[in-house]
């Protein structure tokens, strides 16, 4: 993302949906990754005034998160938890960020060239097409249960599973590095058949994510081999290929020199 950048981040959303453990300051090189200029970083979350007077470790907890933000530079906007009466003597809770997202959006759109919002919210997508009417490229990133029509209308979609080291390891991996024999890495399985596939994963985090070409020197992705055998018990060969599901695996040394094989293989999400 090149020029003046605007990173929006609907943490409840992202939290709920695959993204919890999310590393700010990755999410924020990310962002800017192609040499922008982050000028609005802003992350909405809720805050439950009533659970943090009566909880303490909660309310610790929650101004310690909002102060690493503050740190990797993101302006924290709080959104008061409110709880309601179900009718029949239950109570559930309100803390819905989209309409100020929305509002900052339309307010701000207009002085950036590029935005990236964290979120699957299929209720943004006419905030996103609203932003694009006003010369703002729209990237939009999440993990799970996002909504098709929003990654349709954005400009370019990136599954924050793919992103290194975004999110913490669905499968233990004893502290594994990324991308590298030895390590592990997330990805999707591009083609696959008579029993095995390519993989592509992204091998840091970089511009130009178009150039999808493992084999030209600017490419940020890289490829594996993955056979049959390495699928976890449930998947089967006719679930790949498959741009939609994301695969963790462990990286090994392949049979040529130079290449890489996924082995242990998990589905994401």
């Amino acid at each position: 993302m090149s020029g003046r950048t605007g990173l929006f981040v609907d943490f409840a959303n992202i939290a709920m949906n695959g993204g919890y453990g999310l590393r700010a300051d990755l999410l924020r090189r990310f962002a800017a990754r192609e040499g922008g200029q982050l000028v609005r970083l802003n992350a909405y979350l809720p805050f439950d005034d009533a659970r943090a007077e009566a909880d303490l470790a909660y309310r610790a907890g929650q101004l310690r998160f909002h102060d690493a933000l503050r740190d990797n530079g993101f302006k924290v906007l709080r959104k008061k938890v409110r709880w309601y009466e179900d009718g029949q003597g239950g109570r559930y809770s309100k803390a819905d960020c989209d309409v100020d997202i929305a509002l900052d959006v339309a307010e701000q759109a207009g002085r950036l060239d590029t935005l990236l919002l964290a979120s699957g919210d299929g209720d943004f997508v006419r905030v996103a097409e609203l932003a694009q009417g006003m010369g703002c490229r729209v990237e939009v990133l999440a993990f799970r249960n996002v909504s098709r029509a929003l990654r349709a209308a954005a400009d370019g979609f990136t599954s924050g599973y793919l992103v290194p080291n975004l999110v913490p390891q669905v499968k233990d991996r004893g502290g594994r590095d990324w991308g590298v024999a030895g390590g592990y890495a997330r990805g999707v399985c591009y083609q696959f058949e008579g029993g095995y596939g390519f993989v592509r994963f992204m091998r840091r985090i970089a511009g130009k994510l178009w150039i999808t070409d493992s084999r030209d020197a600017e490419s940020p992705w890289q490829t594996c081999f993955l056979h049959a055998s390495q699928l976890p018990t449930g998947m089967t060969t006719e679930d790949l290929p498959s741009r939609d599901l994301v695969l963790e695996f462990d990286l090994e040394e392949g049979e040529a020199p130079g290449r890489m094989k996924a082995v242990n293989v998990v589905a994401v999400g």
